[in-house]
């Protein structure tokens, strides 16, 4: 997968294995959601109001545009939740891998 984010710096933090949407991705410790997914998509969810790409907005919580969800049906913000070892995300809601 290419994604929408580099790693350009920070390259040495402990690396964590996470699932989203069933496939194993690899984020870096410290890393938000939002992070650890445009590393390796274009981008985190669709729009639920007209399936436009969404890739967060204002990466501090307040605008309702990173929300992704955890397999268990939990809704989470991306770009304030930080990525642990064994997450396993989903990129739409009601999703299963």
């Amino acid at each position: 997968m290419s994604g929408l984010f580099f790693r350009v710096a920070e390259k040495n933090r402990a690396a964590l294995a996470f699932y989203l949407d069933g496939k194993m991705c690899t984020g870096l410790e410290g890393d938000t959601v939002l992070t650890a997914v445009l590393v390796h998509k274009t981008q985190l969810r669709t729009s639920e109001f007209d399936g436009a790409p969404r890739a967060g907005f204002c990466m501090m919580g307040a605008c309702q545009d990173c929300w992704i969800w955890l397999e268990t049906g939990e809704r989470i913000r991306a770009c304030s939740t930080l990525i642990y070892e064994g997450m396993r995300l989903c990129s739409h809601a009601g999703a299963t891998a």
